[in-house]
């Protein structure tokens, strides 16, 4: 397998293309820190490598895109929030993908959440592919709050290329938080 350099970033489009409207916002974010040369973040975005994929497409056209995109991805950031839908759309589709053909961990981001301690809690957000995913250990993944520290330190640590999470649960401990000053 050839070396992977990108982050792939899943979130549910929740079938608009207004982005005040749905959780690419949270993307748009990633973007903004990612550009921003005043702010220490920066990671290698997977969708910015291939060409852009119109709305318009036919649906084979947009899953190969995706497809291709994932191939050289060495992380999935997936972002979820109160929105995220448990069977619309395409994240179903790419997260089936990066867990059961592309063997790539997954960082799950929850919008709104300071701290990620108890992921069972949490599990009524998961897409439905995620969660058959995390029930029968196949995804491994770590939880983290959508904030900027703890992204950056898992699209550094966790990768196809090198370490993976241990399970489908993991978290952050207490005095990683305590370290990025979140309280």
């Amino acid at each position: 397998m050839s070396y992977r350099n990108g982050t792939y970033v899943a979130f549910d489009g929740n079938d608009t293309t207004d982005p005040t409207k749905s959780d690419m916002k949270y993307y748009g974010l990633l973007q903004s820190w990612n550009s921003n040369k005043n702010i220490e973040f920066s990671f290698s975005d997977s969708h910015k490598k291939t060409y852009q994929v119109n709305d318009s497409s036919q649906i084979e056209t947009l899953k190969a895109r995706l497809q291709e995109r994932m191939r050289n991805s060495k992380n999935m950031l997936i972002i979820i929030s109160e929105d995220t839908n448990w069977n619309r759309g395409m994240l179903n589709f790419e997260i089936e993908k990066a867990v059961d053909y592309y063997n790539i961990p997954l960082i799950i981001a929850y919008a709104k959440y300071n701290k990620i301690r108890d992921v069972d809690s949490l599990s009524e957000k998961w897409p439905k592919a995620l969660k058959e995913r995390i029930d029968n250990g196949k995804a491994k993944c770590i939880h983290i709050p959508f904030k900027k520290e703890p992204i950056l330190d898992a699209i550094s640590q966790f990768s196809s290329n090198s370490k993976y999470p241990s399970s489908p649960k993991n978290v952050y401990s207490e005095s990683a938080y305590r370290e990025w000053g979140i309280n």
